[in-house]
């Protein structure tokens, strides 16, 4: 298939199309000119939605990178054939910058810190993930970005920032919040799955479905009867996200035993 029948065939939204094909045109740039070639950020939908795009294209050697493991979003490198995952240095394409903040009394917020970015002038697809903690944030951003934000972030809410640059090895998540739902689903439908991780009635969760508030592996979804399996992620806007850990055997009653991770 060429560009626009790979398109037609993945994507009938028009925002998605455009991340979609900058996406190709990098994996004919890294093809054509034998060097590593990177997209932008890309949320964990875009990425959902690149991927069986990418397997349709032949499965072109490329990695998704964010700066550190777990990253939520990540860029796309696509790899010439003379080069290897682990020879690609993330420092080529990102760089890392912590932004320090008054250590009392300071209330910033992801959202604070993104919207000062955007201040700026940045779009969102220079910037990954920032790490908010209690005295100083840090944020990945393409390397190109880098010096944008060191010469004009200097302010997120009401506070002023003292930045600098930061290894991309000396990013510290913190670890994630989870808690673990041992439960029984009669069938691994999503809206009974859905209602087992977020506390639910059935029928509240087949709403929230059925009304576009829940994604299945961060593409929507919209059909209360979609399977679910062992590893697939939940989330749903206002809720936010569960993993489905493990798909055991039957209770006596003949339910689906099932442990589910739901992040706080």
């Amino acid at each position: 298939m060429n560009k626009t029948e790979l398109l037609n065939k993945f994507s009938k939204d028009a925002d998605e199309r455009i991340v979609l094909a900058r996406a190709l045109d990098q994996m004919d740039r890294a093809a054509n000119r034998s060097i590593p070639c990177a997209t932008q950020f890309l949320s964990p939908a875009q990425r959902a939605a690149l991927e069986p795009l990418l397997a349709a294209s032949g499965h072109p050697k490329h990695l998704f990178h964010g700066g550190y493991e777990g990253a939520e979003r990540t860029v796309c490198v696509f790899l010439p054939d003379w080069q290897e995952p682990e020879d690609w240095a993330a420092e080529d394409e990102l760089a890392a910058i912590e932004a320090a903040y008054p250590p009392t009394g300071a209330d910033l917020t992801h959202r604070d810190l993104l919207g000062g970015l955007m201040g700026i002038g940045l779009t969102r697809e220079k910037v990954g993930d920032i790490l908010v903690g209690d005295t100083a944030a840090q944020i990945v951003c393409l390397k190109e970005a880098a010096p944008i934000i060191l010469s004009q972030f200097d302010q997120a809410g009401r506070y002023r920032l003292k930045l600098k640059e930061i290894p991309l090895s000396a990013l510290s998540p913190a670890p994630a919040e989870v808690k673990l739902i041992h439960d029984t689903v009669s069938t691994l439908r999503l809206d009974a799955v859905l209602a087992a991780g977020f506390s639910l009635a059935r029928g509240k969760a087949a709403d929230l479905v059925a009304t576009g508030r829940v994604s299945l592996n961060h593409r929507e979804c919209l059909k209360p009867d979609k399977p679910v399996a062992q590893g697939d992620i939940l989330t749903c806007r206002g809720l936010g996200k569960c993993v489905v850990k493990t798909v055991g055997g039957q209770s006596r009653k003949g339910r689906i035993i099932i442990e589910i991770e739901r992040y706080l």
